[in-house]
């Protein structure tokens, strides 16, 4: 009930006080049309995807049908002319690589000619095409080879996310408030409105990720003008934003990372370890059976998450290579070994947001962790200790962050203004 109430006043005292709106989006209308019907929130995400909404005076994030909150943003192509999304086209990646495509977020609105685009295309088991100078993906389906602009994979998925959403409102939706990162230019800006427009979805509203999550933390409801540092650790992308809020209105002032940083690359490290571990005692290389590497990184991402929470953690793993077992213990105090270094170079970006913005760690108000791999206790640890001992916010989920801010904004869209008053005063 203490919960739900917060819940209430949290969102009066943010939609009845502000219409919060980052100074890059000044330009969109600011208003409300209590026809548009229930809009939702989506963080668009490189590995994963997360969709809420605000109705009724509270923020649900809105479940899968596999009961998972947040969904592997992937699209697979079948043989038998299935297209699978979701949790459905990751577990099968293995079996059907070469048509199983994510990791779309890089290549949105990007050209051919990005030398981003021609670095990071040597590293995706599917196949890439220059097509009107941008990179068109390639695969094969049951009615032959296909190729899709980025924007129409990323439209799957929000295809997808859409149809959570109606499964678990019982109604139809046709608007949304869309996330993407702070440093996206306004091109890759257009290819995510596209990508929505595609999905048949009016993307009302692009707002920022990292202003998102500090409209989730209700950081805008503040007197006075606040220094917030957002520290966005994901599965495939890191980075730090550093905002300045004066009354509602959000201005990203520097912003840096790293956008092949993230949890994936900590699983790397780990399934690399237990490889050479394995090899060393058994005396064979498992390296080129794609099964059993696989089986072992999904064992190794479950060991990870659970290390969050606990030193210590057994991986068991039945018929694992020719037919033997696999049993072998990680170590809170040894994963963080093995990703010592990938830790420790989250903390440059951090020092030179602050120094693009002219900023001492003594002048941030507010650190907020987003992103799963923030979960990460050394990773909290060098958050805090950069800044001093200094406690970032806490109480939301950090893969649903982003999201929750998307659904708080979706809802001053919609009117759910007029619910939210209603509930608390009740």
């Amino acid at each position: 009930m203490e919960k739900h109430f917060t819940l209430c006043l949290f969102a009066v005292l943010m939609i009845s006080t502000f219409v919060v709106q980052s100074k890059e989006e000044s330009e969109e209308s600011d208003k409300k049309n209590s026809d548009v019907g229930t809009v939702i929130g989506i963080d668009l995400g490189t590995t994963y995807s997360c969709v809420g909404v605000f109705k009724h005076g509270r923020i649900d994030i809105i479940a899968n049908d596999q009961g998972n909150r947040i969904t592997p943003s992937y699209v697979a192509f079948t043989s038998d002319g299935e297209r699978l999304i979701g949790d459905a086209a990751k577990n099968q990646l293995t079996s059907n690589p070469e048509n199983t495509v994510f990791d779309v977020k890089r290549f949105i609105g990007r050209s051919w000619e990005d030398k981003s685009v021609q670095h990071d295309i040597k590293y995706y088991p599917f196949k890439f095409v220059n097509k009107n100078s941008k990179p068109y993906i390639v695969v094969n389906t049951s009615e032959g080879e296909k190729t899709f602009a980025p924007e129409e994979i990323s439209a799957m998925v929000l295809g997808k996310l859409r149809d959570i959403a109606e499964e678990y409102l019982g109604e139809k939706i046709t608007n949304a408030v869309v996330t993407v990162p702070a440093y996206f230019n306004d091109a890759q800006r257009q290819a995510t409105k596209d990508a929505g427009t595609i999905a048949g979805l009016n993307v009302m509203r692009i707002i920022n990720e990292p202003t998102a999550a500090a409209i989730a933390y209700g950081l805008d409801t503040k007197d006075g003008e606040k220094n917030i540092l957002v520290f966005h650790l994901g599965g495939g992308t890191f980075d730090v934003s550093l905002l300045t809020v004066d009354y509602g209105v959000f201005e990203v002032v520097s912003t840096n990372g790293n956008t092949h940083l993230g949890g994936e690359d900590f699983d790397y490290r780990v399934l690399e370890h237990f490889i050479k571990l394995y090899k060393k005692k058994k005396g064979v290389d498992i390296k080129k059976d794609n099964s059993a590497v696989q089986k072992l990184l999904r064992e190794v991402e479950k060991a990870k998450r659970a290390l969050s929470s606990t030193h210590s953690v057994r991986l068991e793993i039945e018929s694992f290579f020719n037919g033997e077992d696999f049993s072998e213990t990680l170590t809170r105090a040894k994963f963080e070994e093995l990703n010592m270094d990938l830790f420790q170079s989250t903390l440059k970006p951090l020092k030179q947001v602050l120094e693009d913005a002219d900023l001492k760690t003594d002048d941030i108000d507010e650190i907020v962790l987003v992103g799963g791999s923030t979960r990460i206790p050394k990773v909290q640890q060098l958050v805090m200790e950069f800044f001093n001992g200094k406690e970032p916010s806490r109480g939301i989920n950090p893969d649903e962050a982003v999201a929750n801010g998307a659904a708080v904004e979706a809802g001053v869209l919609s009117g759910e203004e007029d619910n939210v008053i209603e509930c608390y005063f009740f």
